[in-house]
């Protein structure tokens, strides 16, 4: 997944990014407000992290901005606020989970799964598609009853065409969803992620539609 960290604290910001990125997501960094609002123009990020504290303003006011036009990507603040009413502040604002500084870094993957999955209208972490079962908060895989090894990228395609069930995706789209500003991208890497992911978990797995993109087999 596609993840924008506003977060002027560069060792945290540092740290945060680092253990997602080994969790198999692209993370850019933004320290301020405007920073964050030029990112939002360009990029459909999956997720936002969002510090309330920034140099040219409050995370809340873009937190407000974003759900007054309608954006209702998932959004977890990480505050050093630690006082209820801010915390009320916070959710009421749209905000789907609220973290205190510091915090585990564990937590904060498994509290980004939980909220992906309910954006996504997926309770259950388990997902089966035909032959295909995948539990994503232990990031484990199996096809017709054996296990499988997903790498962080195949494993980040997946959840991006799961967030967008029955949706096409075009090629610019899983690029935009697998690669921080920056990142270097071959011309055929999502093809050769396509193929790999059917290798591993059935030609059906994935569909293509010629010229215009790829989206999941239909459920069972």
């Amino acid at each position: 997944m596609r993840i924008l960290l506003i977060e002027d604290e560069a060792a945290l910001a540092a740290a945060v990014a680092e253990h997602l990125r080994r969790d198999g997501h692209a993370v850019d960094l933004a320290g301020r407000l405007d920073d964050a609002a030029a990112a939002l123009a360009g990029v459909d990020y999956g997720l936002l992290l969002l510090d309330l504290q920034l140099p040219d303003g409050q995370g809340l006011e873009l937190l407000r901005r974003l759900r007054r036009a309608g954006d209702r990507r998932p959004v977890i603040v990480l505050t050093a606020r630690d006082q209820v009413r801010d915390r009320i502040a916070g959710l009421d604002a749209g905000a789907d989970d609220y973290l205190v500084k510091p915090f585990d870094l564990d937590e904060l993957s498994a509290r980004l799964g939980a909220v992906t999955r309910r954006a996504a209208g997926q309770a259950s972490p388990r997902v089966r598609l035909g032959a295909v079962t995948l539990d994503l908060s232990t990031r484990q895989a199996s096809f017709a009853g054996g296990a499988v090894e997903l790498t962080a990228r195949e494993w980040a395609l997946v959840e991006a065409l799961l967030r967008r069930p029955g949706a096409l995706l075009s090629r610019a789209q899983l690029e935009d969803a697998l690669y921080a500003f920056g990142a270097e991208v071959e011309s055929n890497a999502v093809e050769v992620h396509v193929s790999r992911l059917r290798k591993k978990l059935g030609h059906d797995f994935i569909v293509t539609q010629r010229g215009l993109g790829y989206r999941l087999g239909e459920r069972p």
